[in-house]
């Protein structure tokens, strides 16, 4: 799969001179990319154990979690700017009208998957929140297709022609459209779009800075309104409950810093690949430590995915060795 014009720093050949072959590739732009493979798989690592964040923060409701997971995550992103002295880039983005609208509507996309996830959580939706995240890396590569032009090899094709086949059995498997994990899928897909188009000029912390603060003053309001109606929940299991809270802003800001790191190093399609990690660890827990049921029909749906999974890593594989 090519890499995207705007994340490749190795220099056009020159007319008339050889293409340069992948041994030339600069050593800076190797260890870049290294990086961000490196920044990628500890995201996604870090991502698969959020279940049992979210179901330690109960009896929270969704929408209190969201709030919260935006109040401490801005808190912690001041802190670490601080540690950092990075305000003037944050101050910069702000400054920069085109940047600031294309991080506001990053953050819209990852809102809605922060909610999305949330309430799969809590309404015991584990196992469809990772086959969202299964599917996810399907989506990136028809995103790179779409808006990045990045080509396709045959097995690719047959890679998502097959997840597509999946959503259709798994959709006749739950008698409904997986909405659960399509939200996620799409939701996440479109925020590692516009991650990746803009990485090259945004820092990690900064630019979630910037999503995050576009949140905040909604989130303020909302626990100002629990406070006032008596609805809060933030000290309704005692110590322990607090902790779990404000742990929701390190859980959420640490792994999206990351990820940002990544997107901006590696092609999207790369990101694609390590999204395996998460809705594997979240798949395993869903069956063995929260008991989610899983019929024939279901295991028959993901078993497909999971084909198309191997698909794309046997056809990387190969890619990577003939090169």
């Amino acid at each position: 799969m090519s890499t995207p014009a705007s994340n490749d720093p190795v220099p056009a050949a020159t007319a008339g001179a050889p293409a340069p072959s992948s041994a030339e590739v600069p050593a800076d732009v190797r260890d870049n990319r290294r990086l961000g493979l490196f920044l990628g798989c500890g995201a996604y690592f870090l991502w698969g154990f959020m279940p049992f964040a979210f179901n330690a923060a109960k009896p929270a409701s969704g929408l209190e979690v969201l709030a919260h997971r935006v109040v401490w995550s801005i808190v912690l992103c001041v802190i670490l700017l601080a540690l950092t002295r990075t305000f003037r880039e944050v101050w910069a983005i702000c400054r920069n009208g085109r940047l600031f609208s294309t991080l506001t509507l990053a953050s819209l996309f990852a809102c809605a998957n922060w909610t999305i996830m949330i309430y799969a959580v809590l309404t015991g939706h584990v196992l469809e929140s990772s086959l969202g995240y299964f599917i996810n890396p399907l989506l990136s590569i028809l995103l790179g297709v779409v808006f990045l032009r990045e080509r396709l090899r045959p097995a690719q094709w047959v890679a998502v022609a097959v997840g597509v086949v999946a959503v259709v059995v798994i959709t006749v498997a739950y008698g409904r459209v997986p909405w659960w994990s399509l939200g996620l899928a799409v939701s996440f897909g479109l925020y590692g779009l516009i991650k990746n188009r803009v990485g090259g000029k945004v820092g990690a912390l900064p630019g979630f800075t910037i999503e995050t603060m576009v949140l905040t003053p909604f989130a303020l309001a909302y626990i100002g309104f629990l406070l006032a109606t008596s609805g809060s929940h933030f000290t309704a299991g005692g110590p322990w409950q607090v902790v779990a809270m404000v742990f929701l802003g390190p859980i959420t800001a640490v792994p999206l810093i990351m990820f940002s790191g990544a997107a901006s190093r590696v092609p999207l399609s790369w990101v694609g690949m390590m999204q395996y990690i998460a809705p594997t660890m979240q798949f395993i827990f869903a069956l063995t430590v929260f008991h989610e049921h899983m019929d024939p029909a279901r295991w028959a749906g993901f078993f497909i995915v999971w084909v198309a999974i191997v698909i794309i890593t046997v056809d990387m594989l190969r890619a990577s060795r003939r090169r």
